[in-house]
């Protein structure tokens, strides 16, 4: 089982947990006799899909919400306020032929109808598929994968990762072309819904949707917005092609929040009533999201920081650079900032930053991956003497991030690789104990993806006239159109695809491979392998899309 989990706590918040028979752990477990008399549903409450999540080597995270009207004000979903069984069927088959394991768990109305059924013992290195059944109605089949033996490195793992999808920016065309790569695992690296009403936050041209309701604030709020997303076809397209590993950034709170600190303009700036707004939006992400029971929020405590092994393989270290972390220094932004290289301050934690210094400690990893929220390799936008970085990455507690750095090197980690989400376009770059030195050895990796849709199109440029990359020579690579990166990594190197998408303002995009850079084991920093010049990618934007057509390295461009 991953570890990095705290036990569960009597104090825990509105939900309560149990064991099922067949080797499953269910959260709002009740048994068949203390369940509510059955009563017909007037409509079929699978409208958010299926997910499956932290997969290890004998089981996952099944995961179902019921919510036959999702965009409900009250964030009920249109269920009624009782409790509900749900059975639940997995099967070794797609068709459903050879069932290896069943049960029932009970959604409760204090959960909002969610059920999370953990499973083991089941075979390690396979794929498996599960369904849920509520009266007459069978929801959508998703696919789970279970990770190889933990001694073993098993075949090449495909791994996509994503982040900051905001709904009214876009179309999910991406989490459409993602669940077509049939990926092993997918990481969501924060900023999974939005918080703001509809007009708030636009792109150029307007919003090609809205959100429903008002800025989240309220259990009820985060619990309708969070519907409002799954029910998203191409993200519910996602979530059931393969198992995810979730943590958050800011937006499934609120903007550049910081522990207990908001954000300067908050719609919630009483400390009082950010806290019961936390509370709020940590229950509805546990409630909506494939999480193990030791992730059940403890008010305005969660635990999401955790590892997951992969076999021998590669850990990912997921870490949470928000609950923790002391607030950004000098009013967010870019700065030339002193709190930024106070040896006191830290983004994680003292906690979560010994967990994780442990972990590399202890590792027997081909590949110690950190999924992560925010740019790790510094990032200077000033030519001059003065460096002026951002406040709310790494590079506004430098002295964490230094520490962490030491750390992996003083364990002797072999393959050190940060992924990151959160600044709405594609990045690659080395890892520097001394950033200020452009000669300074490499000691890491450092792989950021685009948005899904926030920030709305983007556009295509040459890496090479980036300022940023002129600034700071560590950093290998830039693109701001929309996407994901999907990675196939082996014992002997990390292969990074970074995909992008000519649009998202209307749906349907198709996605190509701008750049592809591999990591080599033993090697830190990044070698890139392949360009898709501009030319072409402006080129491919206005052709039309023949399904057959095979782009440059044989990748199919779909329609």
């Amino acid at each position: 089982m991953p570890d990095g989990r705290l036990p569960l706590n009597r104090r825990t918040f509105l939900v309560t947990t149990g064991l099922a028979a067949g080797g499953a752990a269910v959260v709002g477990h009740a048994t068949a006799a203390h369940a509510a008399p059955s009563r017909t549903l007037s409509a079929d409450p699978f409208t958010l899909g299926v997910a499956s999540g932290d997969p290890d080597h004998d089981g996952f995270v099944l995961w179902t919400r019921l919510a036959p009207a999702p965009l409900a004000e009250d964030g009920l979903g249109g269920m009624p306020s009782r409790n509900v069984p749900v059975r639940w069927e997995l099967a070794a088959d797609e068709r459903f032929r050879r069932i290896v394991r069943r049960g029932t768990v009970t959604a409760r109305p204090e959960s909002a109808h969610s059920v999370h059924v953990e499973l083991n013992g089941l075979e390690p290195g396979r794929d498996y598929w599960y369904r849920f059944k509520v009266e007459r109605y069978i929801s959508p089949v998703g696919r789970a994968r279970t990770a190889p033996r933990p001694h073993s490195f098993g075949p090449a793992l495909v791994m996509g990762f994503v982040s900051c999808s905001q709904f009214e920016h876009g179309y999910f065309s991406a989490y459409r072309r993602l669940a077509e790569e049939e990926p092993d695992l997918v990481l969501h690296l924060g900023d999974y819904q939005y918080e703001y009403k509809k007009g708030v936050y636009n792109v150029p041209g307007g919003n090609p949707r809205d959100h429903e309701g008002p800025e989240t604030v309220t259990l009820a709020g985060y619990r309708q917005r969070h519907a409002q997303y799954k029910h998203d076809p191409d993200l519910q397209a996602a979530h059931a092609a393969a198992p995810w590993l979730v943590v958050w950034d800011d937006h499934e709170l609120e903007n550049n929040w910081a522990d207990e600190v908001p954000e300067a303009n908050s719609d919630t700036p009483d400390p009082a009533a950010f806290l019961q707004r936390r509370a709020a939006a940590f229950q509805a992400y546990y409630e909506n999201m494939p999480l193990r029971r030791t992730s059940i929020p403890r008010g305005i405590d969660m635990q999401l920081y955790r590892r997951v092994r992969w076999g021998r393989l590669a850990t990912f270290h997921m870490l949470d650079t928000r609950q923790y972390r002391d607030d950004q220094g000098c009013g967010d932004g870019y700065r030339d900032c002193p709190a930024a290289v106070d040896p006191s301050r830290t983004i994680t934690g003292d906690e979560q930053e010994r967990w994780l210094l442990d972990g590399f400690r202890r590792s027997q990893a081909r590949w110690d991956i950190i999924g992560q929220q925010v740019f790790f390799a510094q990032r200077d936008n000033n030519a001059g003497p003065l460096k002026v970085t951002s406040m709310d990455s790494w590079d506004g507690y430098v002295a964490s991030r230094d520490r962490i750095t030491r750390g992996w090197i003083e364990a002797g980690v072999r393959n050190p690789v940060v992924l990151t989400g959160d600044v709405h376009a594609h990045w690659a770059s080395d890892l520097k104990l001394d950033y200020d030195d452009p000669t300074s050895r490499t000691v890491g990796s450092e792989l950021v993806c685009t948005s899904i849709t926030s920030g709305g199109d983007g556009a295509d440029s040459n890496p090479a006239d980036h300022p940023f990359l002129k600034i700071n020579p560590h950093l290998r690579f830039y693109n701001n159109q929309r996407g994901y990166v999907l990675t196939k990594i082996t014992p002997g190197e990390i292969e990074a695809h970074f995909k992008v998408l000519p649009y998202v303002r209307r749906p349907g995009a198709p996605v190509h491979t701008k750049a592809t850079f591999v990591i080599e084991d033993r090697v830190p920093g990044v070698q890139q392998t392949y360009l898709r010049p501009v030319e072409q990618t402006l080129a491919a934007r206005s052709a039309p899309v023949d399904p057959g057509r095979q782009t440059v390295i044989d990748e199919t461009v779909r329609p």
